[in-house]
């Protein structure tokens, strides 16, 4: 076990034992990825700071129940995603999105590591600009498939969607996104 996961069991026993000091320093390692993540599904600055705290509220209320299968960070995750797709479908149903909103995070591929950083970010700017056009289901899938790892099982569990639909939908949304990228000469 590596020293940083040491820390964080032990920071995690302590939480148990509801020592606040311990909650904001796991609070502390683990708020900007969290609230990343919860951004670039709710879309908005503010309700993702809101869903990015009731995560935290929730999983420190729940800690009991974190087994240790995955690690803290990716137990935390799940959590925030959940929360961040509640969040989201709550909002579609009153009020119409504007998909002008989203912030992305970029990782770079190995493909095109050997570019111009310049012309990598150009680029991949532009794709991330054009995901932003999928319909939402599209953009969600391909967001949880390509960007935040999760793998088929898991996104069928996140959208509640069989695991035939789950395949059939980043396909789709794959093949869409490419004619996408050819109209804007990507």
């Amino acid at each position: 076990m590596s020293h940083n996961s040491e820390h964080i069991n032990l920071l995690l026993q302590q939480c148990l034992k509801g020592q606040q000091s311990a909650q904001l320093k796991i609070y502390n390692l683990y708020y900007k990825a969290m609230y990343n993540t919860a951004l670039r599904i709710v879309k908005h600055t503010a309700e993702a700071e809101d869903v990015m705290q009731e995560s935290f509220l929730s999983a420190f209320t729940k800690l009991q129940s974190f087994k240790g299968d995955v690690t803290f960070g990716a137990w935390l995750k799940r959590i925030v995603i959940n929360n961040s797709i509640h969040h989201y479908r709550k909002n579609q149903k009153t009020s119409t999105v504007d998909l002008e909103d989203i912030m992305y995070r970029v990782e770079e591929s190995s493909d095109v590591a050997l570019e111009t950083s310049g012309f990598t970010e150009l680029k991949a700017q532009k794709v991330m600009d054009t995901m932003k056009s999928l319909k939402d289901n599209y953009r969600l899938s391909l967001t949880l498939h390509l960007i935040e790892g999760y793998d088929y099982d898991e996104i069928c569990d996140i959208m509640n969607i069989s695991y035939a639909n789950c395949r059939t939908t980043i396909s789709r949304a794959k093949e869409s996104l490419r004619k996408k990228l050819i109209t804007v000469n990507i």
